[in-house]
């Protein structure tokens, strides 16, 4: 079983979403250390049913976040990406709506660029330089707003709820 996934629901998990995280020091940290990391995120982003998951969303506090897309040949892409950076939104913004695992059954629109460069580091320390857009630009920067304390409902003036039925959501 993954890492339990932290929520606003507990006040104290809530205190640590909202601190800004601390950069992997690969330096400090093996490449073995990266690649374990990458994959307990993985694993608990899949069997909690999201797109992409914050090293602080499982109660880490480093600058990681992974995601899984749909690839345009159809599959998934997977990316794992270690201190990310945001460079180049463009101006263009678009409405949509987010969800997030941390904040259960909670759904808002945020108003975010639609294109976007991510400078950051693969799980071997190699820099890593991805443009995104549609999608995965949002959910990167939907990562990267968790990596740096913030949460989707601090970008929404509305909010909705949607109850969940577990039992349609686990096989």
């Amino acid at each position: 079983m993954a890492e339990a996934i932290w929520t606003i629901e507990n006040k104290s998990q809530e205190k640590f979403l909202r601190k800004k995280t601390v950069p992997f020091d690969f330096k400090k940290h093996s490449k073995e250390d990266a690649r374990k990391l990458v994959e307990q995120m993985k694993k608990a982003m899949k069997e909690a049913n999201g797109i992409g998951l914050s090293a602080n969303q499982i109660g880490l506090p480093y600058r990681v976040f992974v995601a899984q897309v749909p690839a345009e040949n159809g599959g998934y892409k997977f990316y794992g990406i270690f201190n990310p950076e945001a460079e180049k939104p463009n101006k263009e913004k678009l409405l949509f709506e987010e969800g997030c695992l941390s904040i259960p059954g909670m759904y808002g629109s945020v108003n975010r660029p639609t294109r976007l460069t991510v400078n950051g580091f693969d799980k071997q320390g190699k820099p890593v330089k991805i443009k995104a857009w549609g999608l995965l630009a949002r959910v990167f920067q939907h990562e990267m707003d968790h990596l740096n304390g913030y949460l989707f409902i601090d970008r929404t003036k509305i909010l909705h709820r949607v109850e969940v039925d577990n039992k349609m959501t686990k096989s």
